[in-house]
């Protein structure tokens, strides 16, 4: 059918009939240009509905930058209002399935990109809680509040340079010098002084009954609340945050210490038991092994050569209401075996560092005794398991520097990298209370113990351990 414009009847046709031919024509063309209409006005309005969508989703990613900022912007403006015309647009028109895929992809929640770097946030060296923008002091590296960085003393802010710091806290100069950190009293003119953890108290102090810890021998500060085990011996609140409580706790640092022989070329071929035990176990055992402790040291630790009854912590204590401890059982058991040890027994409730260390010197004596290393002279025996059981914490020593080292690869990961693992991670106390079980060791003044390591320790300055022990009994045999 030709253009309706050109249309012309001829004259051999009915003028009646072309009248009605040209009236249908024009019905169709104009149900046509509505039908037009009507979908162009369909393809206009999925058009704006898709120009809301994209600001929609441009308005989400503007809101979480300004949450992450701590702004909220305004809400975005709506969209403009629907407006008809009879343009007739070019492209197709959105079917149902279409609409539907457009409406449910808007409905999702919008996510940053992978690419996206958030910003890390400071917190406080003191409290540990997050710091505001702008509100902090910067103290060799680390952010505080300067709310948190004052003096425990007098409790008013100090500086960086006119500060001394202490395993209690830091200190304006001025306070620290007569500040008591048991009684907390500024008005001390004399003083005693740890030795190593420095801490300075008031004389009275060592005997008016302050309590002091049986680990790390410092006194307890008023108000901490020291604990208590079950057989008289206290624990500060450090010490007992790591300590080695039962039997069952204590064998994956028992497998450690035979690991660490193995590695030395000093494998400990016999198998023997491990257990934990309350002071007054250890003293009864003592005395049926017939030791007879002529050298003024507290025992804490003791490698058994003949058979007896052993009572051994096979649960440890909880904690209770009140900080008190709670729950102990124990078991007695008798210890036998067919070689020149029975088992190795340590006081229970020590932090695992000391434990460690106990474990490594009585490990020594059974490594001697299974090996022919019989009837040494008792400086030069303690002063070989001096020394191991030195080495011992030495190699917990560069644990925690490979430990600080992993810390702040890790910190300077981007975020995805903030759930690494923590373990080996070491706190700021376990670091110093390595150092000072290294020190105890070597500043004993004692005639075997503190001798018998310095001997030791200079015949293996220039070998290893073991070829000494090697030396030792060529020269014997």
């Amino acid at each position: 059918m030709g253009c309706f414009s050109c249309f012309k009847p001829s004259p051999s046709e009915d003028p009646f009939e072309v009248e009605t031919v040209i009236v249908e024509e024009v019905s169709w063309y104009e149900a046509h240009i509505q039908e037009s209409e009507r979908l162009a006005l369909k393809i206009q309005e999925a058009e704006q509905l898709d120009v809301a969508i994209q600001e929609s989703k441009r308005s989400a990613l503007d809101i979480q930058e300004a949450e992450q900022l701590e702004v909220i912007p305004p809400p975005p403006p709506p969209p403009p209002p629907l407006k008809e015309h009879n343009n007739i647009s070019s492209r197709a028109p959105l079917d149902e399935d279409d609409e539907e895929r457009i409406i449910r992809d808007s409905s999702k929640e919008t996510k940053p990109s992978e690419d996206e770097v958030i910003p890390p946030r400071s917190m406080c060296g003191g409290c540990h809680f997050e710091i505001e923008q702008g509100g902090s002091v910067d103290v060799l590296g680390v952010p505080w509040h300067p709310e948190c960085f004052s003096c425990g003393a007098c409790h008013n802010p100090i500086s960086i340079e006119n500060h001394v710091s202490n395993s209690r806290g830091k200190f304006h100069r001025a306070c620290y010098e007569r500040y008591c950190y048991v009684c907390k009293e500024k008005k001390m003119k004399n003083y005693h002084k740890h030795p190593f953890w420095e801490e300075r108290y008031c004389p009275a102090h060592e005997t008016d009954g302050t309590h002091k810890c049986f680990s790390c021998e410092r006194l307890e500060p008023r108000g901490t609340n020291f604990v208590m085990l079950d057989d008289g011996r206290w624990l500060c609140l450090e010490c007992m945050s790591s300590a080695v409580m039962d039997t069952d706790e204590v064998q994956p640092l028992h497998f450690e210490i035979r690991e660490f022989f193995h590695d030395l070329n000093m494998k400990v071929e016999k198998e023997f038991p491990l257990l934990l035990v309350e002071k007054q176990a250890l003293n009864k055992a003592e005395e049926e092994e017939k030791i007879d402790n002529q050298h003024g040291v507290v025992t804490r630790g003791i490698c058994l050569s003949e058979e007896q009854i052993v009572t051994n912590v096979s649960k440890g204590p909880k904690m209770g209401p009140n900080k008190q401890l709670i729950g102990l059982t124990t078991e007695s058991q008798r210890v036998v075996s067919e070689f020149e040890v029975t088992a190795i027994l340590i006081l229970y409730g020590l932090p695992r560092l000391l434990t460690g260390y106990i474990l490594a010197h009585e490990m020594m004596h059974a490594y001697l005794r299974l090996n022919g290393y019989r009837n040494l002279n008792n400086v030069l025996e303690e002063g070989i398991c001096q020394v191991l059981g030195h080495m011992w914490l030495e190699s917990q020593t560069y644990a925690t520097i490979d430990a600080a080292a992993a810390s702040y690869s890790s910190s300077s990961q981007p975020p995805g990298g903030a759930n690494a693992s923590k373990k080996g991670e070491w706190s700021e106390f376990e670091k110093k209370l390595v150092e000072f079980c290294k020190n105890e060791i070597e500043t004993d003044e004692s005639a075997v113990y503190g001798e018998g390591f310095r001997k030791v320790n200079h015949m293996v300055t220039n070998s290893n351990l073991y070829e000494t022990l090697q030396e030792i009994l060529r020269r014997r045999g």
